[in-house]
C-alpha cells in the first residue's frame, strides 16, 4: 500500500510539473477535466448523482458550466495578458460564472420540480463553487501574474508542503489531538509545525528562486505569513472534505489515484489553498507595489 501511494505521488507531482511549466491552454484543459472529475465525486457523496442514471440534470448543468467556465478564462486571461491588463481582467468573469450558475441552478429547480429537492440543488451549486471554480485559481495564478510560473508554486508549498511538515512533526512529537471526531490521526503538534514549515519553506523558496530570478522583489517576512496562512487554511480544506465523507459515510470519494483514492482525497487541501494564495498577492502587490 505504502509503495503503490508513494508511486502514486510521484507521478502525481511528475503531472503537476510538466502541466504547471507548460502553462496556458495545457493547463487550462488539465484543470478543467480534473475539476470535471471533483464535481463528479462530490455530486455522488452529497447524494445528488440520481441512481440508475448516468447523469441528471444538475450534473450535467455543472458539467457544461465548467468547460464553459474555464473555456472564458483561457480566452480573457490571453487576451487580457495580450494587451497588458493581466490578472484584472479576470474579476468580472469569475462573477458572471457565479451568477450564471446559481441562475442555471435555479431554472433546472423549478422548471423540474419536483424531481429535485432543494438540499440537492444547494448541494450541486456548493460541489460547482467547490471544486471547479476554486480550482481554476491555479490558472489564474499562473497565467494572470507576470511571474505566475513561479508564484503558482506558493500554492503547493503551502498544501502538500504543510502537509509533508505536519505528518513529520506529528508522527515525531504529535501528543494532543486537534480534531478526535473528525481526524484522529491529526495532532495539534502537527499542524503547528504544517504552519511553521510552510512558512519556512515560503521563505526560502523566495529566496532562492522567486527573488533572485524575477524583479517581484517579495519581502521575507510577508512570504512567511502567506506560507503560513495558506497552510492554515489548506488544513480547513482537508478536515472539510473529512466531513463530507463522514457526513455522508464513505471512505474515499473515488478510486482513480491508486493509494489515494479521488481526486477530492488529493486535491482537498489544494483547492482551498489556491484561491487564498491567490488573494493574499492581489493584495501584497496592492499594499507593497511588489511587481508580481
Amino acid at each position: 500500500m505504502f509503495v503503490t501511494r508513494l508511486i502514486s505521488g510521484i507521478l502525481l507531482v511528475i503531472i503537476a510539473l510538466a502541466t504547471i511549466l507548460a502553462g496556458g491552454g495545457v493547463l487550462a484543459v488539465t484543470l478543467c477535466l480534473i475539476s470535471l472529475i471533483a464535481y463528479r465525486e462530490l455530486t455522488k457523496a452529497c447524494n445528488i448523482h440520481t441512481e440508475g442514471k448516468k447523469w441528471n440534470a444538475l450534473e450535467l448543468a455543472g458539467t457544461v458550466l465548467t468547460v464553459a467556465y474555464y473555456a472564458m478564462l483561457l480566452m480573457t486571461l490571453y487576451y487580457g495578458m495580450e494587451n497588458g491588463d493581466g490578472v484584472q481582467t479576470v474579476y468580472p468573469v469569475v462573477m458572471i460564472a457565479v451568477v450564471a450558475g446559481l441562475i442555471l441552478f435555479l431554472f433546472i429547480y423549478v422548471f423540474a420540480f419536483p424531481r429535485y429537492q432543494a438540499p440537492q440543488v444547494m448541494a450541486a451549486m456548493f460541489s460547482w463553487l467547490y471544486a471547479p471554480v476554486l480550482l481554476s485559481f491555479i490558472y489564474l495564478i499562473r497565467e494572470g501574474f507576470s511571474y505566475g510560473n513561479y508564484l503558482v508554486w506558493f500554492v503547493f508549498l503551502c498544501s502538500w508542503g504543510s502537509d509533508t511538515c505536519a505528518y513529520a512533526v506529528g508522527v515525531l512529537i504529535g501528543r494532543h489531538k486537534m480534531t478526535p471526531k473528525l481526524s484522529p490521526k491529526k495532532s495539534i503538534e502537527g499542524a503547528v509545525g504544517g504552519v511553521l514549515g510552510a512558512a519556512l519553506l515560503c521563505m526560502l523558496y523566495v529566496y532562492f528562486a522567486v527573488n533572485r530570478y524575477t524583479d517581484a522583489a517579495l519581502p521575507l517576512p510577508i512570504a512567511a505569513l502567506l506560507g503560513a496562512a495558506g497552510a492554515l487554511v489548506s488544513m480547513i480544506g482537508d478536515l472539510a472534505a473529512s466531513a463530507i465523507k463522514r457526513d455522508h459515510d464513505i471512505k474515499d470519494y473515488g478510486r482513480l489515484i491508486p493509494g489515494h483514492g479521488g481526486i477530492m482525497d488529493r486535491f482537498d487541501s489544494v483547492i482551498i489553498a489556491a484561491p487564498l494564495i491567490f488573494i493574499g498577492l492581489v493584495m501584497i502587490g496592492s499594499v507593497t507595489g511588489a511587481y508580481l
